[in-house]
């Protein structure tokens, strides 16, 4: 067991001990470092302008991703690299690519969104996000300055540009380094009361939960860290899951895909558009790539929030949660597992170890429809998730759950079974319009108005029949909206 955390910065071993272990990442590197590239902006993980690149040996090569370090605790980085933007020029003060297309295509602006997107570009260069397309990839930088074009054509360009001459040694450098600092022992910083507890291993993680149930499990921070940033909370003892390999696996095995619970959602969202199309595009817009490389699957379910995204999908897909406490493990089916408001079927002690999710079916089954104010990083009104099946016409099964609906994310039960052995036709979906008030009702608050969120889930629905049955498309009207567009 050791008392300091170990990583690398910008290709220098840094060991840390004696800080409060909810101090972001953001504040050591501008308060101790003196790094004051790296912006603070929304302080929440939202505007993407302090930006940073963590890599991980994975198989024994480096794996880089973007990540917000405004709302990552610096000992969630024991063990990694983090590069700012200060470290990207050579040696002899030459330009990265990513820098250099941003000064050639004139897409630097006032210098304080700039380090941001230039990172979140650096990471690409460096091969995160599977190329995504360059709206993707900068979805999770907002900059007010003026208009994105040229920022995007220097995403584009700086490919054209030669590699750095410099960039293979530094990059062999740092795995040498972070290969050097791996190790699996548990990890434990104290500073004025609080805790900070790393495990390197399941059994480690599950014993120490179990010595500590009241702690804390911190995966991603992506909702955790507002809870100091925003909220001022003193957090006593915390958990990081972040270390812990046996909850990052994914793996196809006996007719399901099980997702580890500390799975990234940007590790997780290939092999989850794999299930289904619009499974994947909903991940696409959740959040952005700093969010989803570090948030976690397990995370965003354990959390119960009534509008986390992912959790109607997978209650859709009929998904089931394996849980761990010391020696025991149980499974449950998702849908059962939120039971009020803040209230989970987790007792005391007891993680999250794994998400199974069924393989059968078609891929095109499933449908997601997330309503919200804008396209990019924007937290859901209504998000609903619709699995039909059809035999020669007839609704052979239903499953139907929705986030923003109610207290906890839920099935449609009523609606299901209004809709179950009927013909998938109009007039069936019109029969059930009714249930959805025996299954919910919404309330109103700042991203919609209870009457909104009815009216949208019951559009949806229709939208639903309208892109999977075999009949044409028809347009019904409530009141002034059109159900279906």
């Amino acid at each position: 067991m050791r008392e300091h955390t170990t990583f690398v910065l910008n290709g220098r071993i840094e060991r840390v001990a004696g800080i409060s272990p909810t101090m972001t990442l953001l504040a050591w590197l501008r308060r101790v470092k003196r790094l004051t590239g790296t912006k603070e902006g929304c302080a929440e993980g939202d505007c993407g302008a302090c930006t940073v690149v963590v890599g991980r040996l994975r198989d024994g090569r480096l794996h880089y991703n973007p990540i917000n370090a405004c709302i990552a605790f610096l000992p969630m980085l024991e063990g990694t690299s983090v590069a700012t933007v200060e470290h990207l020029k050579g040696p002899d003060g030459t330009l990265h690519p990513c820098q250099r297309a941003m000064v050639e295509c004139h897409g630097s602006q006032c210098g304080f969104c700039t380090p941001g997107i230039v990172m979140s570009l650096y990471a690409a260069y460096c091969g995160a996000g599977d190329a995504m397309p360059v709206n993707d990839l900068l979805a999770g930088n907002l900059c007010r300055c003026t208009g994105y074009g040229p920022i995007l054509a220097a995403a584009r360009a700086m490919y054209s540009y030669p590699p750095p001459s410099w960039a293979e040694a530094q990059r062999e450098r740092e795995a040498q380094a972070l290969q050097s600092i791996a190790h699996a022992d548990t990890v434990v910083l104290e500073h004025a009361g609080q805790r900070f507890i790393s495990p390197g291993a399941l059994s480690d993680l599950v014993r120490l939960y179990a010595e500590n149930p009241d702690a804390i499990l911190l995966a991603g921070a992506t909702d955790v860290g507002l809870w100091v940033t925003k909220q001022h909370r003193r957090l006593e003892t915390l958990i990081h899951l972040g270390r812990v390999a046996e909850l990052q696996t994914i793996t196809r095995a006996n007719g399901n895909l099980t997702i580890g619970a500390a799975a990234t959602l940007a590790d997780a969202q290939a092999a989850l558009g794999e299930v289904s199309p619009d499974l994947g595009e909903l991940l696409r817009r959740f959040g952005a790539l700093q969010v989803r490389s570090a948030g976690t699957v397990g995370g965003n379910i354990a959390n119960g929030s009534p509008i986390g995204d992912l959790a109607p999908a997978l209650i859709a897909l009929g998904a089931r949660l394996n849980l761990c406490r010391g020696s025991g493990q149980r499974s449950v089916a998702l849908e059962d597992f939120f039971i009020a408001y803040g209230r989970q079927d987790r007792a005391p002690g007891e993680l999250i170890v794994s998400i199974e999710v069924p393989l059968g079916g078609s891929p095109e089954r499933l449908r997601c429809y997330k309503v919200a104010k804008r396209f990019d990083q924007d937290i859901s009104a209504v998000c609903g998730c619709f699995n039909v099946a059809l035999d020669g016409g007839g609704i052979a099964s239903v499953r139907i759950a929705f986030g923003g609906m109610a207290a906890i994310p839920k099935r449609a039960l009523a609606v299901e079974a209004a809709l179950a052995g009927k013909v998938w036709a109009p007039a069936a979906i019109e029969a059930a319009l009714p249930a959805f008030e025996r299954d919910f009702a919404p309330i109103s608050d700042m991203r919609a108005s209870a009457a909104y969120r009815m009216r949208v889930a019951k559009n949806l629905l229709w939208r639903c029949f309208h892109e999977t049955g075999s009949q044409p498309a028809q347009t019904r009207m409530f009141g002034a909206q059109a159900v279906f567009a």
